[in-house]
Formats: C-alpha cells, structure tokens, sequence
C-alpha cells in the first residue's frame, strides 16, 4: 500500500475507534440524544452524520460498497441504542479499510470521482478534508458526551502510537 494511503488509513481506523468509544462512553441511550445549551448537534446526530459521510464518500464513492447515503436523516434520527450507534460506526470502519486497501494511488492526483458543491477536487484533498471533518466532529461529540454526562473521563482520542507501524 501507499504509504500515503496507509498514513490516511490508518488515521480514519483510530478516529473511528476513538467515535466508537465516544458513543460508548455515554451513560445510557437517552443520553446521546439529549440537548445541551450552546451546542447545535447531538451526540448521536455527529455519530450518525460521520459514519454516513464516511460510508459515502470513502465507502461508496472509492470502494464501490454500494452505501446510499440518507443525509437528512443522520440529522433527524432519534432515539437509537448506542448498540445502533456503534454498528453504523463499525460499517463506515469496515467499508472505509476496505476501499482504502485497494485505492490505486494513482487516484490521489486524480479528480475525486463525485464533484463536491460543484466543484472537482483532487482524492488527495477530498480524503484530507474527511479527515479533518471527522476530528472537528469528534471533538463536538467529546465535548457533548462531558456535558450530558457530566463526566470528564476521556475516550483516549490516540495520538501518534497509533499511526506507527507496530
């Protein structure tokens, strides 16, 4: 594998795990789904949106898995388990491995193969961004599940251990 591949692989598998924790670290599932002042987003609304951006733009849009993406909805759902929650992560995180594993890198230079706003963006830039919007949200969530829970214990958020070859 490339080793810019492997380097953006690797991030999305530790940023995913430390989502799963997050979800996991809520004290029950009424809790992932409780408003707190100040903040726009619930925390099983980010949990959903970015395995469903993820489960998009890298599973299907790259690897071909054939997820259709239901945005409205990662935003209107109430109400599920964390055991919901989790299982949606751990698809983006199977699908995500998947299409990474087999990204010829080739691609990175090339056009990502659905246009963004209008726009034609390299793979390159586009797995960037994802990247990125993930930790943006991953912090919201860290920051939702503290609040309602009012527990400060971490999810371990990782750090470079992580992205080393073992």
């Amino acid at each position: 594998m490339n080793l810019e591949i492997l380097v953006h692989a690797r991030i999305f598998a530790r940023d995913l795990e430390v989502l799963e924790r997050e979800v996991g670290l809520y004290p029950d599932d009424a809790s992932l789904w409780k408003a707190v002042e100040g903040q726009p987003t619930l925390g099983g609304n980010l949990a959903l949106h970015l395995a469903g951006n993820l489960r998009h733009f890298i599973g299907a849009v790259l690897g071909g898995s054939g997820y259709v993406r239901h945005r409205d909805a990662e935003f209107e759902q109430r109400d599920l388990t964390r055991e919901a929650v989790i299982a949606e992560v751990r698809a983006a995180k199977v699908e995500v491995a998947a299409a990474l594993d087999t990204l010829d890198p080739a691609r990175l230079d090339a056009p990502f193969p659905e246009a963004i706003r209008g726009h034609q963006l390299s793979t390159r830039m586009v797995l960037a961004h994802l990247s990125t919007h993930l930790s943006f949200h991953l912090g919201q969530m860290d920051y939702h599940r503290r609040a309602v829970a009012k527990d400060r214990t971490s999810a371990n958020p990782g750090g470079f251990a992580e992205l080393l070859d073992a």
